[in-house]
């Protein structure tokens, strides 16, 4: 394993490389992430411990998905079972080490929700914490959006942290904090790439919810915006989440017998 620096055209790479890579088994992928939704619903209802729960088990479903992704490019068959590939494949170390940055994760998110406190008073942090219902009039006095910009500029530096480290701890034996390290210097390394590619994502999230419901405005079925919305949603995240395989093979270079490279464009 090592560490490259790539060119900011790079993060183009990705994006097609994610796009391509959902194209090669779209209904496995699909399947994937209705199991995931399925399956944090399910776990989000388990009293106490429910509502943290789902944060923990984020790291090891993230390497379950690169397994996914790298075993499609093998020609492999993927089911909905490779999502706990990371806690049951590796061994009982990585499955703790897996856990460990899920809790690592979960102190990030509450300090990013304390940082939003600054500009808001804590609306934002109550309402996400406690799922505290507000008054109209509260909501509307308060300064919400920018309290979301502000948890957006705090949450940059968490996903550096954690873009890598749970694929570096299951498949490379690094220690948590070392591979959060090593996640967070490759993503700097990496910063003009990984620009060009969040704004590629971004212009695709965006193109598609204001194309959609223009075009729905356009032919009189404002009404079905929901419901036509909702499955390119999904489709454009699945994809979101295909290429950040194409990241980690971007910035590591790693590649095994049994794992081909997907094209470069």
């Amino acid at each position: 394993m090592q560490l490259i620096e790539v060119p900011a055209k790079t993060g183009y790479v990705w994006f097609r490389q994610g796009i391509w890579l959902f194209r090669k088994n779209p209904l496995a992928f699909l399947t994937l992430f209705f199991a995931y939704l399925l399956a944090m619903t399910l776990i989000s209802l388990i009293p106490v411990i429910g509502g943290v729960l789902p944060l923990v088990l984020i790291p090891g479903v993230a390497v379950g998905f690169m397994a996914a992704c790298r075993d499609t490019i093998a020609g492999k068959p993927v089911f909905p079972t490779i999502l706990v590939d990371g806690f049951r494949s590796y061994g009982a170390t990585v499955a703790r080490r897996l856990l460990l940055l899920g809790g690592l994760y979960i102190v990030a998110m509450a300090l990013v929700l304390a940082g939003s406190a600054l500009a808001d008073g804590g609306v934002l942090l109550r309402l996400m914490l406690n799922g505290e219902t507000m008054q109209q009039e509260t909501l509307a006095n308060s300064n919400l959006p920018l309290a979301v910009l502000t948890a957006l500029a705090f949450y940059v530096p968490v996903a550096m942290l954690f873009w890598f480290s749970p694929v570096l701890s299951a498949w490379h034996d690094v220690p948590p904090v070392k591979a959060m390290f090593f996640s967070i210097v490759s993503c700097w390394r990496n910063r003009g790439a990984f620009i060009v590619y969040g704004v590629l994502w971004f212009a695709v999230a965006i193109t598609v919810s204001l194309g959609l419901s223009a075009l729905l405005q356009a032919l009189g079925a404002g009404d079905l915006a929901l419901i036509v919305l909702m499955p390119a949603s999904i489709i454009v995240t699945t994809m979101l989440y295909c290429s950040f395989y194409a990241t980690y093979r971007g910035c590591f270079g790693v590649q095994g017998p049994e794992q081909p490279v997907p094209p470069a464009a």
